[in-house]
């Protein structure tokens, strides 16, 4: 049974999640919502995703490009940036100094 996250904790985190995702391979708005699915991350509304895919868009973590889809209308694919590569990387980083602190933390209790 999955646990509810709450949308602050998730909130911090999912640019992070995202970046991780468009590094492998380019993507559009519904395919990462079907890819935060597979990984368990299944209750992130379609409205969150959208918005923060535009604001990283802003940031020059990511490029949008429309692309043909053979199922109906043309679709924004999106590409990480050298920019979107190092906040993935400071992530990365972050995620792993946290959660050493935090698992220490657990393990203490």
């Amino acid at each position: 049974m999955q646990p509810n996250i709450s949308s602050q904790m998730l909130k911090g985190i999912l640019q992070g999640v995202m970046l991780m995702i468009l590094a492998k391979q380019p993507d559009y708005g519904y395919g990462i919502s079907t890819q935060l699915n597979q990984y368990g991350l299944d209750n992130i509304p379609k409205g969150t995703i959208y918005p923060l895919l535009a604001a990283m868009e802003k940031r020059h973590y990511l490029v949008g490009k429309m692309q043909p889809s053979e199922n109906g209308p043309d679709r924004k694919y999106y590409h990480i940036t050298p920019d979107g590569q190092a906040a993935r990387q400071e992530f990365v980083q972050e995620w792993q100094f946290l959660a050493q602190i935090v698992n220490k933390l657990i393990e203490e209790q």
